[in-house]
């Protein structure tokens, strides 16, 4: 993955995970509220902060009945119409200059997430650093081509694809000419349960794609986020809010600042924990040999006494014979007087 032309952070196996921040519709129609999330997240350690440009015009048809309605009783949004929902959780367009400025300003990446091609354009005048692909958009092949052919950094979630639309999706951006792309292993489900998210697939599609890939995570806390490090997740995506207590279209399934300050402290951790493969004690590891057991006399010796287990112990520290020589030693008689706390050698036979 390339450096990103805005921020110049570097993402990949090699750099820490990148921690993004997604506002979506959590800024509950207040600008004010969503500057203030830009602000949590940047105290909160986050590395980038992540819209949504559309408006519910160019996600649906305004129509509240049938295939437009949402009658699932167990969905968040259970008794509303696609229309109304996506009025209520869009971020004006004309709030994203504002926000990105204050992203700048506080040392965040910001960039967003298009749900059709006016929405590309627009960015495009604002100069985002990359573009993100919603699951639901993972397929949508036109909108692909027109982001890939950006030349800018793709960031594709690929929650319900099977492996064949995902093998779709990512020729169709190659071929269009994305030469930086993430996938982002992804249970489109909210909240998501970790039973369902199914991270070992996240080194099987590194290999099988030959790119960077991360998590965007709708589980609640941050033990999946964690162990995704562990497999390799190069970038995770949790949606932010202020306070969940607030209320909001995604609050119930989004992160708190606290949490959010955690999940940053605690990916780099298991990120710098992997290390290398590594059988040997390291440069810290090797101060605490001194603390291993080895063979010490336990009572003061005359010369010419024979070693038994009463004058023979193995015990810490570790400034003796190592403990295998012990059956080597017992019953050998000593060329000189030793104190007790003396270190076995084999000068002393």
């Amino acid at each position: 993955m390339e450096k990103f032309n805005h921020g110049g952070r570097l993402v990949g196996e090699k750099h820490p995970p990148f921690i993004v921040a997604e506002m979506s519709g959590n800024h509950n129609q207040s600008l004010e509220r969503a500057l203030q999330i830009v602000d949590a997240a940047a105290r909160a350690g986050a590395h980038a902060i992540k819209l949504q440009t559309y408006t519910a015009d160019t996600m649906t048809l305004d129509v509240n009945e049938g295939d437009f309605f949402i009658a699932d009783k167990e969905s968040l949004w259970q008794g509303r119409s696609l229309y109304d929902l996506y009025q209520e959780a869009y971020t004006p367009w004309e709030w994203h200059e504002p926000i990105f400025k204050c992203c700048r300003e506080l040392g965040l990446i910001a960039f967003s997430t298009p749900f059709d091609e006016t929405a590309v354009d627009f960015l495009e005048t604002l100069d985002v650093p990359c573009y993100k692909i919603a699951s639901f958009e993972n397929t949508d092949l036109p909108l692909i081509c027109k982001i890939a052919a950006t030349g800018k950094p793709m960031i594709i979630s690929t929650g319900m694809a099977s492996v064949a639309e995902i093998d779709e999706t990512v020729r169709v951006a190659r071929g269009a000419g994305c030469k930086d792309l993430i996938l982002l292993k992804c249970t489109s489900s909210y909240p998501a349960s970790p039973k369902d998210s199914n991270l070992l697939t996240i080194p099987h599609m590194q290999t099988l794609f030959n790119c960077p890939v991360g998590l965007s995570d709708h589980t609640m806390g941050i033990g999946a986020a964690i162990a995704s490090v562990a497999l390799g997740a190069c970038m995770i995506e949790k949606h932010f809010t202020l306070s969940r207590a607030d209320g909001g279209v995604d609050s119930a399934f989004s992160m708190e600042p606290e949490e959010m300050g955690q999940l940053v402290i605690e990916s780099e951790r298991a990120w710098q924990a992997l290390g290398q493969i590594s059988y040997n004690p390291g440069e810290q590891e090797s101060k605490s040999l001194k603390f291993r057991r080895s063979l010490y006399i336990a009572k003061d010796m005359a010369a010419g006494e024979v070693l038994t287990p009463e004058n023979l112990r193995i015990i810490r520290p570790g400034y003796g014979l190592e403990p295998k020589y012990y059956d080597v030693f017992l019953g050998k008689k000593i060329n000189q007087a030793v104190k007790k706390g003396t270190p076995l050698s084999w000068d002393l036979i």
